[in-house]
Formats: C-alpha cells, sequence, structure tokens
C-alpha cells in the first residue's frame, strides 16, 4: 500500500486538481491542504523526541494524515495564512511569523520525496541564480545585464551590437488599483534608450535580443523531460508571448541530447524535481536558456498537446520509475 500524498496549495489551483485525481485514481491516499487555512480551519499536533523525528497530525473537518507517514509532497503556491478577525497589525504579524516557523518548519523538516521543496524553490526563483547555474550547467543563455544606472544600459547596448529587450527581474505580475496586471517584456527602442529616466528607482533586467525561429515550453519532471514548440502568431506575442496566448499554436518537439544533459545538471543544481523552462530557438536551431520556473504552468501545454504532464507528476510523487 502507498504512502499518503500531502498536497498543498490553494483550494482552486486546478492544475493541482489533474494531479489530485491523478493520484486518487490510482487509489493514493490524498491529503490536501492550504497554509491559508491555518490556524482556523487546519489543525496540527507535531512532536519530535530523541528516539524519531516528527510525528504526529495534520487534521481538518473531514480528513486526518499522519505525518510520519507522508510519504510525498506536492507543494504549489499555497495562500497567505488567514488569522481571526479582531487582531491588531502587530499580533497577525507575530502570530504569521509564528505559524510559518511552525507549521512551515514542520512541513519543511519532512524528510520524503518533494516537488518542489520549499526552500530550494525559494532560492531558484531568483533569475541571477538560475542564470549562473544555467551557465554552469553548460546552456546557452542570452548576455545579461542587471542594473539601475542608466549608463550601464548604453553602454550594454554598444557592447552587444544589436536590440535590448527588458522584463521583470522577478513575478512580472502586480497589483494596481485592485486589478492584477502583468508587465511584459519589451523590446527597446533607440528613443527608450536615449530616455533612460526611471532606471535608478530600481534593478532592472536587460538582455540581448535573440532572434526567434519560435520558443520551447520544456517541462522537466524528474528524470522526464516535455517539450513543446511556441509559435507566436502575432507581432506582441513575438516578443512576450504571454501577451497574446489567443494568437499562439503548440506541437511537441524533441529535445536535443546537449540541452537534456544541461537541463539535468541545472535541475541537479537547484536542487529541483519539477521545472518549467523557456527556451528561444534561434533560425539556427540553437537553444538559448531564459528561465525556468519552479512552479510554473503546465496544464494549459498538456491541454494542447497531449503531453502527460500530470501523470507524470504523479510518478514522481510515488516514485514510480519509468
Amino acid at each position: 500500500m502507498s504512502l499518503p500524498v500531502l498536497v498543498i496549495a490553494t483550494d482552486d489551483d486546478w492544475p493541482t486538481d489533474r494531479v489530485v485525481a491523478e493520484l486518487t485514481g490510482r487509489e493514493v491516499e490524498v491529503f490536501r491542504m492550504d497554509t491559508a487555512d491555518f490556524p482556523q480551519h487546519l489543525g496540527m499536533t507535531a512532536r519530535i523526541a530523541r528516539e524519531h523525528g516528527w510525528a504526529g497530525e495534520l487534521v481538518t473537518a473531514r480528513r486526518t494524515v499522519d505525518l510520519s507517514r507522508v510519504g510525498a509532497v506536492y507543494y504549489r503556491a499555497p495562500g497567505a495564512f488567514q488569522f481571526p478577525d479582531g487582531m491588531t497589525g502587530p499580533e497577525e504579524r507575530f502570530a504569521a511569523s509564528q505559524a510559518r516557523a511552525g507549521l512551515g518548519g514542520v512541513l519543511s523538516a519532512l524528510e520524503c520525496r518533494w516537488v518542489n521543496h520549499p526552500t530550494f524553490m525559494a532560492r531558484a526563483e531568483y533569475k541571477p541564480v538560475q542564470l549562473e547555474a544555467a551557465r554552469a550547467s553548460g546552456l546557452r543563455i542570452p548576455p545579461t545585464l542587471i542594473t539601475n544606472r542608466p549608463q550601464a544600459v548604453r553602454d550594454f547596448a554598444a557592447a552587444v551590437h544589436g536590440p535590448l529587450i527588458c522584463k521583470p527581474v522577478p513575478s512580472p505580475v502586480l497589483i494596481e488599483d485592485g486589478r492584477l496586471k502583468t508587465v511584459y517584456t519589451r523590446l527597446l527602442t533607440t528613443e527608450d534608450l536615449a530616455d533612460l529616466r526611471g532606471i535608478e528607482t530600481t534593478a532592472h533586467l536587460f538582455q540581448a535580443w535573440i532572434g526567434k525561429s519560435h520558443e520551447v515550453r520544456l517541462t522537466v519532471v524528474g528524470e522526464r523531460m516535455f517539450a513543446a514548440e511556441v509559435h507566436a502568431g502575432s507581432e506582441a506575442a513575438h516578443v512576450d508571448w504571454r501577451s497574446d496566448y489567443g494568437s499562439l499554436t503548440y506541437s511537441t518537439t524533441d529535445v536535443p541530447e546537449d540541452i537534456a544533459a544541461g537541463m539535468r545538471l541545472l535541475m541537479d543544481r537547484l536542487h529541483l524535481s519539477y521545472g518549467a523552462a523557456d527556451f528561444i530557438v534561434d533560425p539556427g536551431g540553437r537553444w538559448w536558456f531564459l528561465e525556468v520556473n519552479p512552479c510554473g504552468q503546465w496544464d494549459w501545454i498538456q491541454g494542447a498537446t497531449g503531453l502527460p504532464i500530470a501523470a507524470a507528476i504523479a510518478d514522481e510523487l510515488q516514485g514510480v520509475s519509468t
């Protein structure tokens, strides 16, 4: 009988629903929770002694799981802790730090399979870390500059002898006036380089523009790799395909052996068992690494191509060799 899988994600995350459905279809016990449920709708009792590691249980109104029996954890962007009404701001911040160190600490200490462990996810989300790991793993990366100095941008543009793009260093999503907004990759014009006011206000990431044949979303699950070509059908999508999903077409493709070898090294360096990587393929067929998201979306690629990514994630959680 397989050990329980602990799933930590928001209640409305539909890609996680597919993984849970895959696991339950295999008759695997699943305990799903969201950190937003703690402490009001999720209870924890955990103890450690010289004779044993962390033991105890997680409890909701409907389910209980024995911490010592958890065989794997699927961790995917859970919500923030939710505390009872009436707490002051300082009280809530203190309670959140206690919850993070207590619940988060116990869960992080579980010795089992992780997809992915939050400690490694947090480090891997830094693009500078990813780019250095990719470079050291033998993957081709675009010349990149991170700066808050306008003159450094002009010097960089002169050095690369070609167009530049500018894109956010971390997540491109922000909330303004209660609305979710996305900052897309921008291809800089001559006018942009002449007027770089505002660069000094924070860090900005610039890269040499790589001419594209198409892009590839490479989803890595353990030792398995699922590659899908992404073809842009509009000018906006050609610069940043996230800006015009409706114009995109997809097809499965093979992964060159040198790219597969580099990605295996990269995933090992970052201690990740799952990652959604983006590559540019230039007109000469060379693959250029852009980034790997340790919590990247995969469900729409599975839907568009039929690639069995949910099944692969379930295999990884169960420790099934392929």
